[in-house]
């Protein structure tokens, strides 16, 4: 058997000496796993980078096996953040939380073509606070792809839709400034980007962001497997969160 198409490389973990394992995900045969020879090699070192967009071919005898890649490049998104520490662990950390999601040999389209628009947001000129609440954006359409989708359109106690301030950590609906009450503790922030696109955009409601999105990842689709939070997404999470704290004590 064999398929060819774009694909982007998600995760690469050394297989032997000289060879490695590739997670890709392509438009219509979803997550697929795959042997690459001598992908730990110099020559090509550069091509199997996660993050980058690549022309696969995949071979094997049956689509249950492994199977083996091989692949020409189409965009190479990695070397563009190399030397941005900050977009780099973005990069990192959502291919590794899209691998850890998603299930095997599933086609899921729009995750692909909304992870590219991401990382081409990532790599290219758009503001790394921008990139950053595109992929808390991006998490949350994951977690409506897998089944899991927050209801952020009215508050849950009242039904009222404005001034939307927190989210249940339980049910993943929405609650307002006023109806929250002495609960306000117990709830998530819900930041004001992810309701209003002209919001302004800081550290801080980043942080809250990707608390968000990671707390129902880490229950839903990482905690039903009984795995946590893949280690780049908690890194990033970390690492926004010292930003808005350096942001307040300025």
């Amino acid at each position: 058997m064999e398929w060819q198409a774009p694909a982007i490389i998600l995760a690469l973990r050394p297989h032997g000496e000289h060879d490695a394992v590739a997670h890709l995900l392509s438009e219509a045969e979803g997550l697929r796993r795959g042997l690459v020879r001598g992908g730990q090699g110099r020559r090509q070192a550069a091509l199997w980078q996660t993050g980058n967009l690549i022309a696969a071919r995949w071979q094997g005898r049956l689509a249950e096996q492994l199977g083996q890649f091989s692949g020409e490049p189409i965009r190479a998104a990695a070397a563009l953040v190399l030397d941005d520490p900050l977009r780099l662990a973005m990069l990192t950390a959502i291919c590794a939380t899209v691998a850890g999601a998603l299930p095997e040999q599933a086609p899921h389209p729009r995750v692909f073509a909304a992870l590219w628009r991401l990382i081409e947001g990532v790599s290219g000129s758009e503001s790394a606070l921008a990139g950053l609440a595109a992929l808390v954006r991006f998490e949350i359409g994951l977690l409506a792809e897998l089944g899991y989708g927050l209801d952020l359109s009215s508050c849950a106690l009242t039904g009222v839709g404005e001034d939307l301030a927190f989210v249940s950590p339980r049910s993943g609906r929405a609650v307002s400034r006023a109806a929250a009450g002495p609960w306000r503790e117990r709830l998530l922030p819900l930041p004001a980007f992810l309701e209003d696109p002209a919001a302004a955009i800081d550290a801080g409601a980043l942080a809250a962001g990707l608390r968000l999105s990671g707390h129902f990842l880490a229950r839903e689709a990482f905690g039903s497997r009984h795995q946590p939070l893949p280690a780049p997404r908690q890194a990033l999470y970390q690492r926004v969160l010292q930003l808005a704290e350096r942001e307040l004590s300025q």
